[in-house]
C-alpha cells in the first residue's frame, strides 16, 4: 500500500509543481504586458523567458518518470514497510487528501484514489449482510472510521439496539456527488442482489455530503429501474447541506475577487483546485446536468435542478445549531458553523425547492456544531427515533 502513496504523491507533487509552473509564468506575462491590453491569465511568455519555463516542465516530467521507476526498484523494502504503517492515521489523511483533490487524483489515475467499497470492521464486504441491512455514509474528506467520535459509533449503537447489520461506505468524496451517486446505486444493485441471506429491509443514514450522495443514489436507481430502492424503507440525512452550504459560496466569491484586476486574476486559478465534490456544496447539487457544460466556479453558475425526496421512502433529517435556542441569534446565522439549520433540514426560502420532510420527521440539536452530532447522546436518541417510529402511510411509485 505505501509504494502507492509515495507513487501516488511523488505524481500528485509533480502535477502540483506543473501548475505552480503555469501560475507564476501567467503573472509574468500579465505583469510584463501593457496596462491596456486584455488580460490573459493562462498565456505563455516568449523567448528567454519562455525557454526558462519550458525547461522547468520538461524537467519536472523527468522526475516524476524518474520518481515512479526509483519507486519500482525499491518496491520488496516498501512492501516490508507498508506493514508496519499506521493504518487508521494514514486512512485519515488519504481520505482528506480525496475530499480536497479527489476528481484531479481520480482523472490522473493516481493510486489515492479511493475506490467505493462497503466495509465493516476495517475490512471490505463483498456481499450485503442480510435481514435488515443499515448503509452508513460518511461526509466530505472524512472515511468510515469517522463515524466513531467519542466512543460512540450511531451505526454500530443503531446495530446493538435495533438488531441492524450495519455496513459503512467509503469513497472519494472529492468527486461529482451525481457520480457518487450514480456509482452506489450500481454497486447497491450488485451488492444486495449478491447477499449470501436476502436483505428484507435497507435503512440508509447519510452524514454531511453523504446525505447528497444517498438522494442521488435514489434518484439514479429510479432513473435506471434498479430493484434495491423497493427494500429501502428509511433515508435519513444528518447536518446534509440539501440547499448548499454559505462556506463554499465564500469560496466562490473570493475567486471572483481575484479575478477583478489583471495582476490577480492568475491567482484566482488557486481557489480552482477545490474539487468537484467541494463546489457541489455550493447549492448542493445532485445530477450530472447540474454541472454538465457549466463552469462550477462561476459567480452567475445557475441554481441545480430540484430533485425531491424518494417517494415511498420514509424520510427525516437532523440539525445541529451552535445556538444555545431556536431564537438564539448566533445560531441563526451560523447554524452548526458550517451549514444553516434550514438547509439541514430541507427547507428553502422558495417553497417549491422545499423538500418535503414531514414536521415530526425534523430534529434540531442545540450547542452542538457540524460534528458534534456525531457523538451526541441527544442526536442518537433523535436517530433512533427516526428509525424506529411507525411511518406515515405513503404511496409507492
Amino acid at each position: 500500500m505505501l509504494s502507492s502513496d509515495l507513487k501516488g504523491s511523488a505524481r500528485l507533487a509533480v502535477d502540483a509543481t506543473l501548475a505552480a509552473t503555469d501560475l507564476v509564468e501567467a503573472m509574468h506575462h500579465t505583469i510584463a504586458r501593457l496596462p491596456w491590453r486584455p488580460v490573459e491569465s493562462d498565456a505563455r511568455t516568449h523567448g528567454v523567458t519562455g525557454y526558462v519555463y519550458r525547461g522547468i516542465r520538461t524537467l519536472t516530467g523527468w522526475i516524476g518518470s524518474g520518481v515512479d521507476l526509483a519507486i519500482g526498484q525499491l518496491q520488496p523494502l516498501i512492501d516490508r514497510i507498508s506493514r508496519q504503517a499506521d493504518g487508521p492515521t494514514r486512512d485519515a489523511l488519504v481520505s482528506a487528501l480525496n475530499g480536497v483533490l479527489g476528481d484531479h487524483l481520480a482523472a490522473t489515475g493516481n493510486p489515492l484514489a479511493l475506490p467505493m467499497t462497503f466495509r465493516r470492521d476495517g475490512h471490505v464486504l463483498e456481499r450485503a449482510p442480510g435481514g435488515r441491512a443499515l448503509l452508513m455514509i460518511h461526509g466530505l474528506c472524512l472515511n468510515d472510521t469517522h463515524w466513531l467520535r467519542h466512543g460512540h459509533d450511531h451505526g454500530a449503537a443503531l446495530q446493538r439496539d435495533l438488531g441492524y447489520r450495519t455496513a459503512y461506505l467509503r469513497y472519494n468524496t472529492g468527486l461529482h456527488v451525481s457520480i457518487n451517486g450514480r456509482e452506489l446505486s450500481e454497486q447497491l444493485e450488485r451488492w444486495l442482489g449478491d447477499a449470501q441471506t436476502p436483505v428484507t429491509e435497507l435503512a440508509i443514514v447519510g452524514y454531511s455530503l453523504g446525505g447528497l450522495v444517498a438522494r442521488s443514489a435514489c434518484h439514479y436507481a429510479a432513473e435506471a429501474g434498479h430493484r434495491w430502492p423497493r427494500r429501502l424503507k428509511h433515508l435519513v440525512t444528518i447536518a446534509t447541506p440539501h440547499h448548499g452550504a454559505p462556506m463554499e459560496r465564500g469560496g466562490n466569491w473570493i475567486d471572483m475577487m481575484l479575478g477583478a484586476t489583471r495582476y490577480s486574476a492568475p491567482l484566482a486559478r488557486l481557489g480552482h483546485i477545490r474539487s468537484a465534490g467541494i463546489t457541489d456544496l455550493r447549492h448542493g447539487s445532485l445530477l450530472d446536468s447540474d454541472w454538465r457544460g457549466v463552469d462550477r466556479f462561476a459567480a452567475d453558475a445557475p441554481l441545480p435542478k430540484t430533485v425531491p425526496l424518494p417517494v415511498g421512502v420514509t424520510c427525516s433529517a437532523l440539525a445541529a445549531s451552535t445556538g444555545k435556542r431556536a431564537d438564539d441569534l448566533g445560531g441563526r446565522l451560523f447554524g452548526d458553523g458550517i451549514l444553516p439549520v434550514d438547509s439541514a433540514l430541507g427547507r428553502h426560502p422558495d417553497p417549491r425547492r422545499t423538500l418535503a420532510f414531514a414536521t415530526e420527521r425534523q430534529w434540531t440539536g442545540y450547542g452542538m456544531n457540524h460534528l458534534d452530532i456525531l457523538g451526541r447522546a441527544e442526536s442518537f436518541t433523535a436517530l433512533k427515533g427516526f428509525l424506529t417510529r411507525p411511518p406515515r402511510a405513503q404511496r409507492r411509485r
